[in-house]
């Protein structure tokens, strides 16, 4: 790894050169916009908090309905920036929550989707792709794909949920 001085020249130049500006405002917009789309048109769903910016790792709001609340669970929609893709997390209220759900899932054997090896240093329980080369010029059509992904992977989960 180079030194933070050395990286910090490097960060001045990208910035300076002005197309990291650019693409990381306009992810913040829409991930934003995203989030508007959803609490408007799912108001039955709560999402509280704002919009977890990141160290340019993640960035990420959280969407909860109903019945997962009653577990003390929630949906993340997460743009991971490194390998710029868009996923949704199960996810708990708190590291306990996690855990027990985490086990819960690795014990019933639910391969529907990315299970975590462990939670050292993960905030998801369950992992599902939404889009993993996210076509930024028909915003609106990438939008629709997250949706449609996040509503099937809500409804999986609450499914399996069911079950228990």
């Amino acid at each position: 790894m180079k030194p933070f001085n050395d990286c910090i020249s490097e960060y001045r130049k990208l910035v300076e050169k002005g197309d990291i500006v650019t693409a990381y405002r306009g992810l913040m917009e829409y991930m934003m916009n995203l989030r508007t789309h959803f609490k408007n048109k799912y108001p039955d769903y709560s999402l509280p908090g704002s919009l977890y910016y990141g160290y340019m790792d993640m960035t990420y709001f959280p969407l909860v309905t109903e019945k997962l609340m009653e577990k003390g669970l929630k949906i993340a929609i997460v743009l991971i920036h490194d390998g710029l893709r868009f996923e949704a997390w199960l996810s708990g209220v708190n590291k306990a929550v996690q855990l027990k759900y985490w086990e819960i899932v690795k014990e019933k054997h639910w391969d529907q989707y990315r299970i975590p090896a462990g939670l050292q240093g993960q905030d998801s329980i369950v992992e599902c792709d939404l889009a993993d080369n996210p076509d930024f010029s028909d915003l609106d059509k990438l939008t629709g794909q997250i949706e449609t992904q996040t509503l099937k992977f809500i409804q999986d989960v609450e499914d399996f949920l069911s079950r228990l």
